[in-house]
């Protein structure tokens, strides 16, 4: 049981029911899915297997890849609800040094469902491998899809502060009266510089490595943070989030921190148990997570792993 979760005693169950408000199943994601009701969910977001032959995933062409992928894509179809949304973050496909960005493959599988995009998004972060042979990958994307015309989209909770809150009207009815909104403005679809939060397109949200409060064994990790942005603008409270990828439930926590009931599953049970100790965790508000919106950190040329080694300098002067 989890104590305190949602200002409420809840359980985490281990099979799907609408009586509950946690699940988290060790289970196959077709399989699991193919079992759970239509139009339950408001959102589906995840982030799926990317080919790459992790240890939680078999490599296959990329063919076969974009195959298996397209039964359970037709599932989250019929489970989610008309009004609903679906979020898709994915990476590169890489095969004998060739970059295969996965979003436009996967973007036929979806629009062959009847969904719509509504944004394509990208996910901009600052550590990762570094390449020799091309310029390193520092950026992923989000597709957000919807199922229809009518769906829920919640501006007010994502506002971003305005540039010049003090604008005024300068003729008609309303002149000399403030032209914006108090609690801010609508961070649009073209963002080319990030300030803050939704203040972009180029989310630039740190990727969970070594150094991250949310770090886990899983070598893939969801962070908290993109998640939460999405089910703050795409769901309302008491809404059910499916994450069919679930891994180490980040998607799971990410709706629970925002009063919303969430649904995930994976096939490795250590996963799966991981997911289990952070929901109790965040329960017992011990969980350590990144805050949403936290600015990221710049180095102050003061720290002596930002500053130039001594060494490359008497190398070049000796060149």
């Amino acid at each position: 049981m989890i104590h305190g979760l949602l200002n409420q005693t809840t359980r985490i169950g281990d099979t799907f029911s609408e009586s509950e408000r946690l699940v988290a199943a060790c289970e196959d994601s077709l399989k699991f899915t193919s079992a759970l009701p239509v139009a339950f969910a408001s959102l589906v977001i995840t982030s799926p297997p990317y080919n790459l032959g992790k240890e939680y995933e078999r490599r296959s062409s990329l063919r076969d890849y974009l195959a298996q992928q397209k039964p359970l894509i037709a599932q989250l179809a019929r489970v989610l609800k008309p009004s609903g949304s679906l979020c898709w973050q994915v990476g590169n496909y890489v095969e004998d040094s060739e970059v295969f960005p996965l979003d436009v493959f996967y973007y036929e599988l979806f629009k062959s469902q009847g969904f719509q995009l509504r944004n394509r998004i990208v996910w901009h972060f600052e550590h990762g491998l570094h390449c020799s042979q091309r310029f390193s990958g520092r950026y992923e994307t989000l597709l957000w899809f919807t199922k229809s015309d009518k769906y829920v989209f919640n501006l007010d909770p994502v506002r971003v502060p305005a540039k010049y809150p003090g604008k005024r009207h300068f003729k008609g009815a309303k002149r000399g009266q403030p032209s914006g909104n108090p609690l801010g403005k609508n961070p649009s679809d073209v963002w080319a510089i990030v300030a803050d939060d939704w203040e972009r397109c180029v989310w630039n949200i740190p990727n969970v490595k070594a150094n991250h409060p949310e770090k886990t064994i899983h070598p893939c990790q969801f962070p908290v943070e993109l998640v939460e942005r999405c089910v703050l603008a795409l769901t309302h409270e008491d809404d059910w989030v499916f994450d069919p990828y679930c891994g180490v439930g980040s998607a799971l926590i990410a709706a629970a921190k925002q009063n919303r009931r969430a649904v995930g599953c994976d096939r490795e049970e250590r996963y799966i148990e991981i997911c289990q100790e952070r929901l109790q965790h965040l329960a017992e508000g011990t969980l350590k997570t990144r805050p949403l919106g936290k600015p990221i950190h710049i180095p102050t040329g003061r720290e002596k792993v930002a500053q130039r080694p001594a060494a490359w300098d008497k190398e070049q002067t000796l060149l």
